[in-house]
């Protein structure tokens, strides 16, 4: 058998933006159930933040993410197994109100919500599955831990010393450590949105991309053979983030087709500009092709020179903030300043766009 692994989908995710509820439409109808179709897939296993928002409930993202997910799962007879991450949770020191049971309960003949630490059964192979550990279920998550006999374990995990997004690394200590985790052959673990692996941890990644700070960061969905135990990652292609170095010495901007860039987020950092009008007139393909948005970084060389980072070395905003701090002269703990930094400029970005 062969089990398709999901994490950290976020419906309604940027504000319930539409721009992000056709991202997330593209990625189900002509990546993950086409794939699942040629492979005969019929088991699904979400490993939380299954929704976005914690705290209030937009119908146009739901009634959307009904029709591009959950009807097509119905309709191939397909049944998946969830656990709750903590966007899917109201409160931060317990599971118990919860929009999966709130929201996904029509739905029960297909989708098995676990609010509990359970094992579940893959043609044999057995699979231990926790929710998202508060301050009220670490103590029943520990023993099931402790007494299970799975060899593969699925969760929503925060664990530190792991990254959070490109070169930030969760400096804090939750309710449990990675040591505690080492009975289990592989730990697979939705929440960080970047992949990385650790001895037998896993962070999955998230499968689409949704802030500037997932720009050069492969996306995959998960696939798991119950038989090999082997997990195979599988490219969403799909991209939203491009940035282009603008150099008219090396490229020609003028044969260059732009139908690529179509519907995404571009940056232009402008490397080398001979003829300001024919750089217009490419800026102008880009508009007229339906970009989302168009940063324009015309001194970029100049600034990259003045704070001694190679051009190539800064893709978004949050390098050029770590690289900052970076210089900074403080007796301060630059990690932990990097991280709260981090996590202000991931806020804003989730509001911006609507």
């Amino acid at each position: 058998m062969k089990v398709a692994i999901l994490n950290d989908t976020h419906a309604g995710a940027r504000n319930s933006s539409g721009i992000w509820i056709e991202y997330q439409r593209r990625f189900y109808e002509e990546v993950f159930f086409p794939y699942c179709d040629k492979h005969n897939i019929s088991q699904v296993l979400h490993l939380g933040d299954y929704y976005e928002s914690r705290k209030n409930v937009n119908f146009k993202a739901l009634n959307e993410n009904r029709n591009m997910f959950l009807k097509p799962l119905v309709e191939r007879s397909m049944y998946m197994n969830i656990i709750p991450g903590n966007h899917d949770v109201y409160h931060k020191n317990t599971n118990d109100l919860c929009a999966l049971k709130e929201l996904l309960g029509y739905y029960t003949k297909n989708v098995k919500i676990h609010m509990d630490p359970v094992e579940i059964d893959y043609d044999g192979l057995k699979i231990g599955l926790i929710p998202w550990i508060t301050s009220q279920n670490h103590v029943e998550v520990k023993e099931f831990i402790r007494k299970t006999s799975s060899t593969i374990l699925g969760a929503h995990l925060e664990l530190q010393g792991f990254e959070v997004s490109r070169g930030i690394m969760h400096q804090h200590h939750g309710l449990i450590e990675s040591s505690e985790l080492s009975k289990f052959d592989q730990v697979l673990s939705g929440h960080f949105h970047i992949a990385s692996e650790q001895s037998n941890i896993r962070y999955l990644g998230s499968q689409i991309e949704f802030t500037w700070n997932d720009h050069n960061d492969k996306k995959y969905f998960h696939v798991l053979d119950t038989e090999t135990r082997m997990v195979e990652k599988v490219l969403n292609p799909i991209r939203m983030f491009e940035i282009i170095y603008y150099d008219d010495e090396v490229t020609d901007y003028s044969a260059l087709s732009v139908d690529f860039y179509k519907g995404k987020f571009i940056k232009v950092f402008v490397v080398k500009k001979t003829d300001p009008f024919l750089f217009d007139i490419f800026i102008d393909k880009l508009l007229d092709i339906g970009v989302h948005d168009l940063k324009i970084s015309e001194n970029f060389v100049s600034n990259i020179e003045d704070t001694e980072v190679n051009a190539k070395g800064i893709t978004d905003t949050g390098d050029l903030l770590n690289s900052y701090i970076d210089a900074l002269d403080t007796q301060l703990d630059k990690e932990r300043v990097k991280n709260v930094v981090q996590n202000l400029y991931r806020n804003a970005q989730s509001m911006e766009i609507q």
